[in-house]
């Protein structure tokens, strides 16, 4: 018997980028609307979710986007950027370096695996594409996202700025090491 749940590569269409800028809104909302002020949101939002932004990464080879869906409604998602800089010193080469940029899952299947789901199939996509480390920044006061991550290997390596409206937030960086790879 198959699992109702389905995590693929999402396609570039306007109805998958429609799809993925809804789910965005929703997961983003869900997960920090209560630690931000209603004008710093609406602006990350308007910033970051929308069908042209979501269609405009999905045609680039740099993004990669993950769409998990429960017996066909979305149900989370994450955003993958090849070659990403972030932890490295200005002007230093990323090669194989692949930065999970977003990862989210509905409100009410938090807690269910589906996020260790997605996390599995990151690192599958990343070592079949012979990359050497996964990164990613999350905020510094997201307990549940840090344990989380420590669950599957990450560890901090430094700390970044992240840019919620005019709120400017201070994210850790973690990073963990793929196998056989440096």
């Amino acid at each position: 018997m198959s699992s109702p749940l389905r995590i693929s590569i999402a396609k570039a269409n306007m109805a998958t980028a429609t799809r993925l800028a809804d789910l965005g809104r929703q997961t983003f909302t869900e997960t920090s609307g209560a630690d931000t002020t209603p004008e710093d949101l609406a602006a990350f939002l308007d910033k970051v979710f929308g069908p042209d932004i979501q269609l405009a990464e999905l045609q680039q080879p740099r993004y990669t986007y993950l769409l998990a869906e429960m017996q066909g409604q979305p149900v989370g998602f994450a955003k993958l950027w090849r070659d990403s800089p972030l932890g490295l010193a200005p002007g230093e080469a990323a090669p194989g370096r692949l930065e999970v940029k977003q990862l989210y899952v509905v409100e009410e299947w938090t807690g269910t695996g589906l996020g260790a789901a997605l996390m599995r199939r990151i690192v599958e996509l990343a070592q079949a594409e012979h990359c050497t480390a996964l990164v990613l920044g999350v905020w510094e006061h997201n307990a549940r996202a840090r344990a989380f991550y420590q669950r599957f290997g990450f560890r901090e390596i430094g700390e970044t700025t992240f840019q919620l409206g005019a709120d400017a937030q201070r994210d850790l960086i973690l990073r963990k090491g793929l196998a056989g790879r440096s």
